[in-house]
């Protein structure tokens, strides 16, 4: 039975419940089993996560019976990556701000404007769609995912949609609302060239999957007050800015709130504003998804709300039917996203979720142009993460930014030519494995696991030199067989003992075989 179609009698009549209003007491509590299909995945987020909080007060937790995931063909691509790149790269990158856009939101009013005219004169002729993905390849990478819109709004692709209303946040006797007609986008800047469409041609070439970045509120558009962290609030903020399961107020005082926090506050949307910023929403989805070939992955960001769920989830159904194998992450669609992407941790037990995972954590200090050299961790933090995402059944995607001009920071291609490095050698252990079933997964601190999905070739991984009697207690070797290094055909000696477990037999001169780069960790082959 395709696992799509698995979703049980019960589950229809409460998603039946849900879409005519009665979703509270339909909602699942905390640990409850996820009765949505017959597959290991059943998309159930983890409780503890901060957007599922966020969302699940106004987000059914059991989606309507109409609605379909990625195909599980869609799925196992996603399953066999185990390694990206995150990019985020924007007007946040001129100035060299942390933490891509939201700086933005404790900038003066004068800082505002000036940050929303940095595109006038942007001209980033380091940028090289070719060159990027180069490096891609060459650092072992299966994926990217760049940032088409972060929260300030600024698209990096060439869209047709239009901002009708904007802040003006300079206006003679303080900020105001004004109209104005503009795309706000890479084309309207000196560049005027669309980034993502040259990105996304680069890594066709190259066989790269492609995870386009989309940010579900935008702060220079005005239509979408109040959602999220808006810097342009209304009186009502409190009705609609609503978090968790019981619905309560984000803000409990919210003029006072903003007015202390420099937000101001205007008018109430009105419901035409809403259709347009949900309508605009939807074709800037449309946009990414039917202009740039085969995208794999949209890389939804943050949340709106309760007044706008319904639109979002028909936005959801449409494009389903645009691009069925697209998957979707989580976020701020809650149990509809086809995965699930935990920021700065690999979750420590592989049972931890059952919903499909790429960690997300950037190389320096922040996920957008970091200058500093010493933040950047090193290749042997990022192939460290590697194994221990993919032993537990995850991938693991590293975060980077380019300067302003479009170039990576020259620490960052060091490091991540050493793990490219590694992958060409250890890779086989990595890419389209699995894991090992139960608490099989690793030995103690310093082993971990994969299998390959033939489930008969174990690859095990040593974060430190395993010295010259390798002990595994939980793999029994195949009479006969050989086991290997990872990159090397001269087989081991091995001795298998039923109390003891497997010991693997390294002459002290192996050490000296492998270089720098090839000793982050050690991985060997091993047939069960």
């Amino acid at each position: 039975m395709n696992r799509r179609n698995f979703i049980i009698k019960n589950s229809r009549i409460a998603a039946a419940a849900l879409i005519t209003g009665k979703a509270g007491s339909f909602l699942p509590s905390a640990g409850t089993a996820a009765p949505f299909r017959q597959h290991p995945f059943t998309h159930r987020l983890p409780v503890t996560d901060g957007h599922y909080k966020r969302t699940c007060g106004y987000i059914e937790d059991i989606p309507i019976a109409s609605y379909k995931w990625a195909s599980d063909e869609a799925y196992e691509q996603f399953l066999d990556m185990k390694f990206g790149i995150r990019l985020h790269w924007g007007l946040y990158s001129i100035l060299q701000l942390q933490q891509e856009s939201w700086p933005f939101l404790q900038m003066s009013f004068a800082e505002r404007q000036a940050y929303q005219d940095l595109h006038k004169t942007w001209n980033p002729t380091g940028f090289d769609a070719d060159e990027w993905t180069q490096l891609f390849e060459n650092w072992g990478a299966k994926m990217f995912t760049f940032t088409t819109k972060h929260h300030d709004g600024f698209s990096m692709f060439d869209t047709k949609t239009r901002i009708k209303k904007r802040m003006n946040w300079t206006a003679p006797g303080g900020p105001v609302m004004e109209d104005c007609n503009v795309a706000f986008s890479i084309m309207e800047t000196p560049f005027k060239r669309d980034v993502v469409r040259e990105l996304c041609a680069a890594a066709h070439k190259r066989g790269l999957k492609i995870d386009l970045y989309f940010s579900h509120p935008d702060w220079y558009d005005c239509d979408f007050r109040p959602y999220n962290q808006h810097p342009v609030q209304v009186p009502d903020a409190s009705k609609i800015a609503v978090v968790g399961k019981d619905l309560q107020p984000e803000i409990k005082n919210p003029q006072e709130y903003f007015r202390k926090s420099g937000l101001v506050i205007q008018p109430n949307p009105t419901d035409a504003e809403v259709t347009r910023m949900m309508q605009r929403h939807r074709t800037q989805l449309e946009e990414l998804i039917t202009r740039y070939g085969d995208i794999s992955m949209i890389c939804l960001d943050q949340w709106l709300g309760p007044r706008v769920w319904p639109q979002l989830r028909e936005t959801l159904m449409h494009l389903r039917k645009l691009r069925p194998d697209v998957m979707y992450r989580a976020r701020g669609i809650g149990n509809y996203g086809d995965y699930y992407t935990p920021e700065g941790f690999v979750p420590g037990d592989k049972e931890n979720t059952d919903t499909p995972w790429f960690v997300i954590y950037p190389l320096g200090d922040t996920f957008s142009y970091d200058p500093d050299t010493e933040h950047y961790k090193g290749a042997a933090w990022v192939v460290k993460n590697i194994v221990d995402a993919a032993s537990k059944g995850g991938s693991f995607m590293v975060g980077i930014g380019p300067d302003l001009n479009g170039r990576f920071h020259s620490k960052a291609i060091e490091q991540l030519n050493e793990v490219g490095i590694w992958l060409r050698k250890n890779g086989e252990g990595i890419y389209a494995t699995r894991p090992r079933p139960g608490a099989q997964w690793k030995e103690g601190e310093q082993i971990r696991f994969t299998r390959a999905k033939s489930e008969n070739i174990v690859y095990a991984f040593s974060y430190n030199w395993p010295g010259e009697e390798f002990i595994l207690k939980t793999v029994k070797p195949t009479r006969g067989s050989n086991i290997h290094f990872l990159g090397f055909e001269q087989p081991l000696k091995w001795s298998y003992d039923s109390s003891k477990g497997l010991t693997i037999f390294i002459p002290s001169e192996w050490k000296e075989k492998f270089n720098k780069s090839e000793s982050l960790t050690y991985g060997f082959k091993i047939r069960c």
